[in-house]
């Protein structure tokens, strides 16, 4: 079993309160690079408990939980379905740094693929967040 991490983070200027806004909107991922849609499912709309559908653009359909919320702090969440591993749980976090916002992703996983396999993995959700994070910075 392999097991590891990617983190990547970024600083947008601008404040808490509109970061928060826009990350929290778990089912309006426009910056999430190659998203198609998402979909919640279930009742429950917002924090933990609530499951999220992710869509891309290559036909990979992503089902997610969330598992943590703290407003204007983090969510966390975990895959469901969709990725090629065992295990992944990630968080979402913001951090006010004078008049910027910095926002960090990182994630932990496992999965039973060959090494190479799993480093190729690793580098592209590396290259994934850092590419959403751009996308993201770009809305403000």
């Amino acid at each position: 079993m392999n097991s590891g991490s990617v983190k990547n983070s970024i600083k947008i200027n601008t404040d808490l309160e509109h970061a928060w806004l826009k990350i929290s909107k778990i089912n309006k991922l426009d910056w999430l690079e190659g998203q198609k849609s998402t979909t919640l499912i279930g009742e429950k709309r917002i924090g933990v408990g609530a499951r999220r559908l992710i869509s891309f653009e290559d036909g990979t359909n992503v089902e997610e939980y969330i598992t943590g919320w703290k407003p204007k702090e983090y969510f966390s969440y975990i895959a469901l379905s969709g990725l090629p591993l065992n295990a992944y749980h990630a968080t979402i976090s913001l951090v006010k740094i004078n008049k910027t916002v910095k926002i960090t992703w990182e994630s932990f996983f496992a999965s039973d693929s060959t090494k190479k396999e799993f480093n190729q993995f690793i580098e592209f959700l590396s290259n994934f967040y850092s590419k959403s994070l751009k996308n993201l910075k770009k809305q403000f």
